[in-house]
């Protein structure tokens, strides 16, 4: 595997594409624009270019530790402190069986993270005119369907936020199944709400994944075109893309698995991709970090953070009733990004889960601090791991929230 010395990285930057329909042209001044410093062009691999508030040593020992668990496989890890890329590291391998060691440039699935692209992108065509995020879905004639017919008042942003109205989820498994995502969300219309429409957080994947219909109505493109060329492109994510013929075509990817035995690659929540359908390495989901931080103002403008990332509504815990959903404070959820409290600070993220993968983001906006890792397995350790890197940032006292030897409840992401 090309190795972590090779691996040539630059900072941020690129052409910001628009839409044909609405969009201003490129201007040069867009790429001076994004951030220059935020990506060193020479990883931080290795110890001595390990630098910032956390000790990241310590770190690198808890993570080995937890390397040690069965549950675990592969792990890319990296983390953000002021904005720049501070560490960055791979554990384990791409396969409980013949697999090569994970690295920077190993590909994962990002799962249910994927949902940051569709409101991150959502966002910026509403900035530029594509469509406005009260507009109510009927004005697109898309395939969803609800009870009482309310996908025709139901809005844009209320879609993104997750206030459908429906049951938690609802037909993942139809879609499991292999039925088609449009033929569910014509179904979901007889489906009991479990409240009325923009009235309570109900997480979604199928009926989520009608934002892509509004983009591509909207802009005459293919979602995925969509967003290589206004958001991967423009940002330097080389590795990033949409689909599962992407990830199996990458020339180092992550193989699913559970507890030591290999999974088969799974395509159904790739037929949704606004809601689970993005591929990347470590290195350009921390760029993805970067940007939610505000270090791509071009890409994606500080106003259009705040509407990423303002809560509309109030969710349950996002790590139900463990020590660390009880530590999380106020949760709630923006255009499908995730926002809580931690020992006085507000973070902002998002996780994802699929058979084999996990994945996820956690960051704090004001210090532009985070973390991120993608996975290859099911474990939940990574998961309880970012409550420790930001005790580390924060110079708390240790907390064992990894709980090593102790058995392991499954968190839900």
């Amino acid at each position: 595997m090309a190795v972590a010395a090779a691996v040539g990285v630059v900072a941020l930057g690129g052409v910001v594409f628009g839409v044909a329909r609405c969009t201003r042209e490129p201007r040069a001044a867009d790429d001076k624009a994004i951030a220059a410093a935020a990506t060193p062009v020479v990883l931080p691999l290795k110890p001595q270019d390990w630098r910032g508030e956390i000790d990241y040593r310590a770190l690198d020992a808890r993570i080995q530790a937890m390397m040690q668990d069965r549950s675990m496989t592969g792990l890319a890890v990296a983390v953000v402190e002021g904005g720049r890329l501070s560490f960055v590291k791979g554990y384990g391998v791409t396969a409980p069986d013949e697999g090569e060691a994970v690295g920077p440039d190993t590909v994962f699935r990002w799962a249910s993270l994927s949902k940051t692209v569709a409101g991150s992108l959502s966002a910026r065509l509403a900035q530029d005119g594509a469509f406005a995020l009260a507009d109510p879905l009927g004005k697109f004639h898309t395939s969803l369907r609800l009870p009482a017919g309310a996908q025709e008042t139901l809005t844009i942003e209320q879609l993104l936020s997750q206030r459908t109205g429906l049951p938690r989820n609802a037909y993942d498994g139809w879609l499991e199944g292999g039925r088609a995502p449009k033929m569910i969300r014509q179904a979901l219309g007889d489906v009991p709400p479990q409240c009325p429409p923009a009235t309570c957080h109900t997480y979604q994947n199928v009926a989520f994944d009608t934002i892509r219909e509004v983009v591509e109505t909207t802009t005459h493109r293919p979602y995925a075109e969509e967003v290589r060329q206004r958001l991967f492109l423009p940002l330097g994510m080389g590795s990033a893309t949409i689909g599962m013929g992407e990830l199996s075509d990458a020339r180092h990817w992550a193989r699913p698995s559970r507890y030591g035995r290999r999974l088969t690659l799974a395509e159904a929540y790739y037929l949704t991709p606004a809601a689970a359908g993005v591929n990347s390495n470590i290195v350009d989901l921390a760029r993805w970090m970067q940007a939610q931080m505000g270090l791509a103002p071009a890409v994606l403008p500080a106003g259009v953070l705040e509407e990423i990332q303002r809560p509309r509504v109030n969710t349950g815990k996002p790590y139900g009733n463990s020590p660390l959903g009880r530590t999380l404070e106020k949760p709630g959820y923006g255009l499908a990004m995730r926002s809580f409290g931690y020992q006085g600070h507000r973070l902002a993220g998002h996780s994802g889960a699929v058979d084999g993968y996990r994945a996820t983001m956690m960051f704090d906006p004001e210090k532009k601090t985070g973390v991120v890792m993608l996975w290859n397995s099911e474990s939940s350790l990574p998961f309880k791991l970012q409550a420790e890197v930001f005790d580390l940032y924060y110079h708390r006292p240790f907390t064992d929230w990894l709980e090593l030897g102790k058995g392991q409840a499954q968190l839900e992401p």
